[in-house]
């Protein structure tokens, strides 16, 4: 088994590392990591999903390797590229001294020497440490032919070059696919994995989140700001703050030495909050003290 024994001891471990982990979501990483099986969370983009793989990284003392998918993304870039630009070096330079053993210079051109590892094979590469944490970040920016490769690699933990062969892992990467849903992922990679949906974290478990990532932060300015951030998403936005947008929007108070919230304030930094116009139009006015009345009198009903 790799990490932690108990489902206990993996919410204390990503707690250390400033990560606050849900029941829910540590049983499904405790399995993951016992069960060897790849974790799939899909949720709204900023809910903290690739955080989790960077502080399971950290927290198993492991390397973090992380493919950023996008539209386009190929098998061959995931995996590997050829440095086209040193193998013509090493033409010119062996058609100057007069090489003519053409296919000993073959064989080199398409050796390791010339080989640019990407995501996937450094995954399926020895660690001292121990097999690394694959992230395989945003699948649903890519297209369905690689899923379809995807699916054959995390089955073998191996690729294959062409030039070189097959290169299986000779211990499985911890592996984390996320998904922001903006389309639907293929079944079939899905039923590979653990699947786990990354909600919004409710008051208290927002609030500790902050604790830990804007630990400066006083109590009150803490709550205000939860409270505020979850009001706020109930509104119809286009794009709801998530977390990450919570924890940003604190730290620019704290830059800016805000003790307490006022509709000025929060007028003055939503583009920490919000990423479209028209979501930011949407508070202009008296919509932002509407928003925060709301949020402070949910806070004084709260026991």
């Amino acid at each position: 088994m790799t990490g932690p024994d108990s489902i206990d001891a993996v919410q204390e471990m990503l707690d250390a590392q400033g990560y606050v982990c849900g029941r829910a979501l540590g049983t499904v990483v405790f399995l993951s990591l016992r069960l060897g099986r790849p974790l799939f969370l899909e949720g709204e983009a900023g809910v903290g999903k690739t955080e989790i793989a960077k502080a399971l990284a950290a927290g198993l003392n492991r390397r973090l390797i992380r493919l950023q998918c996008y539209e386009g993304l190929d098998a061959s870039s995931a995996v590997y590229e050829w440095n086209f630009a040193a193998q013509m070096i090493a033409i010119r330079t062996a058609e100057a001294e007069g090489n003519a053993d053409r296919d000993l210079l073959q064989q080199e051109l398409f050796g390791p020497d010339y080989l640019i590892e990407r995501p996937l094979l450094q995954a399926m590469r020895p660690d001292e440490r121990g097999a690394p944490v694959l992230l395989i970040d945003e699948i649903d920016r890519t297209d369905e032919p690689f899923e379809a490769f995807l699916l054959e690699a995390l089955s073998d933990y191996q690729v294959t070059i062409p030039e070189i062969g097959t290169i299986a892992a000779p211990e499985p990467p911890i592996v984390i696919v996320t998904s922001n849903r903006t389309r639907e992922v293929h079944d079939a990679l899905k039923r590979r994995c653990l699947y786990h949906w990354v909600e919004y974290p409710d008051f208290e478990r927002e609030i500790a989140i902050l604790r830990a990532r804007a630990p400066e932060a006083a109590e009150a300015l803490s709550r205000d700001i939860v409270a505020f951030v979850q009001q706020l998403r109930t509104e119809d936005l286009f794009k709801k703050p998530g977390v990450a947008e919570t924890i940003d929007w604190a730290k620019c108070l704290l830059a800016l030495d805000v003790i307490a919230l006022s509709p000025e304030v929060i007028a003055d930094t939503l583009g920490a909050l919000l990423k479209y116009q028209d979501d930011i139009a949407q508070l202009q006015g008296s919509e932002a003290a509407r928003l925060l009345d709301q949020a402070r009198a949910e806070l004084d009903r709260a026991p």
